[in-house]
């Protein structure tokens, strides 16, 4: 049940006078999969889903599922920090043609490692298409070890982990305990996507390419072609845009640098807000560095 391998795109969500732009949404995915994804994450962090109502994130999972209309994959950021929540959304992304499901620890609740085992499998007894957990234990306070890693991969339609945790040797350690196991990882940080593939993962979920998405193809398909030298240079020479990006807690950034390229309005839900100035001001600096603007 392998999703997809390659660059799957976190694909912000536009606002515009307080609603979803789904006007500027559907350019955006067109474009991101016209510039080589591999894969859209509709409502992820990125998309800023801890913002949006229930109906509004079903809404626009499904314009996502309707405008990429099986050109590429589109997964579902479907992850609660209530199971009933998580179950409920599991179910509802599936009505609506989601191809697999992406699942982040239940945030604040920092539940046991039972309980966590035991929310994951809930998710994936309730649906049949494939789910992709999520660590992120900077933003949610609960990790995803890989002992639990190794448990969960022998659930059916439990297929991989988008890893963010940073720790390359959590990595690997999970590459190694479901080794021979058809669970599959893919680099939630930016910076660390060649690192992640060289232990096995097989691409990246990734913020940055909603601005650059052709070279995040082209990282993850170059080092999957055995051309590591060349996916080292693309990896190195995209840090600066990486960092720049990152400056100010994901998606405040992104979303400017989109906005900057055209792609959206410059417009968020709080609690997020607009980049300090002096940053808006480095991060046109670089996108110029890139040619982006």
């Amino acid at each position: 049940m392998s999703v997809f391998q390659g660059s799957a795109v976190a694909a912000i969500t536009p606002f515009r006078d307080g609603k979803v732009d789904f006007d500027s949404y559907g350019r955006l995915i067109d474009w991101l999969i016209d510039e080589g994804s591999d894969a859209i994450v509709s409502c992820g962090t990125t998309g800023e889903a801890s913002t949006l109502e229930w109906r509004e994130q079903i809404e626009t999972i499904a314009f996502a599922v309707k405008r990429a209309n099986g050109r590429v994959p589109v997964l579902a950021g479907v992850g609660a920090n209530a199971t009933s929540e998580a179950v409920e959304g599991s179910k509802g992304a599936e009505d609506i043609g989601a191809d697999a499901l992406l699942h982040v620890t239940p945030y604040y609740n920092k539940c046991s490692r039972q309980g966590l085992i035991e929310h994951f499998m809930a998710c994936a007894k309730a649906v049949k298409i494939p789910i992709i957990l999520y660590s992120v234990p900077s933003r949610t306070g609960l990790n995803i070890a890989p002992d639990v890693c190794a448990e969960l991969a022998d659930v059916d339609n439990i297929v991989g982990i988008k890893e963010a945790s940073g720790d390359i040797s959590q990595v690997a350690e999970i590459a190694r305990v479901t080794r021979g196991k058809e669970f599959d990882l893919w680099s939630g940080n930016d910076d660390m996507i060649i690192p992640l593939m060289s232990v096995g993962g097989v691409g990246a979920i990734s913020t940055v390419a909603n601005i650059v998405p052709r070279q995040i193809h082209e990282l993850c398909a170059t080092y999957a072609s055995g051309d590591k030298d060349e996916a080292a240079r693309i990896q190195l020479d995209l840090k600066p845009l990486i960092d720049a990006v990152f400056m100010e807690v994901n998606p405040i950034p992104i979303k400017a640098a989109a906005h900057l390229m055209g792609l959206c309005e410059y417009e968020y839900r709080l609690p997020l807000c607009p980049l300090e100035a002096t940053n808006f001001d480095r991060l046109k600096k670089c996108m110029g560095d890139y040619k982006l603007v």
